[in-house]
């Protein structure tokens, strides 16, 4: 059914009253005071989403600069223990060769020293074989010399007549024939003593 129209053919509006309205505006109020609410929890909520993915990238990011640092502590540690371990070995492998040579060297010492101790007992043995010869030569020659060679023993001859013939020119300077029977007889002497040296000799 058609509801009465006005006189003047239009519909006429219908007014609420003073308390609908109040209400409505009191409804519409305390909606936008709701919505306004629930965007703020919903930023809110969206805010601490993004503080808490913030943090958890800050907290993996730290994290992996701690695992990084870490890892390089643990490579300079690694490298420093491997280049100390290495000197070391280094250093042991010198004091090894350095002993060894020192051992050669002693070896070469000791085989030098008793070279130069055998020579020298071979010479020494030389030296006393070449003096106990040369002595003994020295000695036989000697004898034979002396056994050869007596000493010979040098005695004047006709010494009384040769003093008497002195004693004769002294007093008979001027007069020397005065003395001529004393040198006849002293080469007669003298003549027999040759005779009788040469018998002895032969003889």
């Amino acid at each position: 059914m058609k509801e009465p129209s006005s006189p003047s053919g239009r519909p006429q509006s219908q007014h609420r009253p003073a308390s609908g309205a109040a209400n409505d505006e009191e409804l519409k109020k305390r909606i936008a005071e709701e919505l306004a609410l629930e965007r703020a929890r919903r930023d809110s909520e969206a805010q601490k989403r993004r503080l808490k993915q913030e943090q958890m990238y800050v907290r993996d990011e730290f994290g992996k600069i701690l695992e990084r640092e870490r890892i390089s502590s643990n490579e300079h540690l690694t490298r420093a223990i491997l280049r100390e371990r290495a000197a070391t070995e280094e250093e042991r492998q010198k004091a090894q060769r350095f002993a060894k040579q020192l051992e050669e060297k002693d070896r070469e010492l000791k085989k030098h020293d008793a070279y130069y101790k055998e020579q020298l007992a071979r010479l020494e043995e030389r030296s006393a074989q070449f003096y106990k010869v040369t002595t003994e030569q020295y000695q036989k020659a000697a004898d034979e010399v002396s056994t050869r060679f007596k000493r010979y023993e040098c005695h004047p001859i006709c010494a009384d007549l040769q003093d008497k013939i002195l004693q004769c020119y002294r007093q008979h300077a001027q007069e020397t024939l005065s003395c001529s029977a004393l040198a006849s007889q002293y080469l007669r002497c003298v003549n027999h003593a040759k005779q009788q040296s040469m018998l002895g000799r032969g003889g």
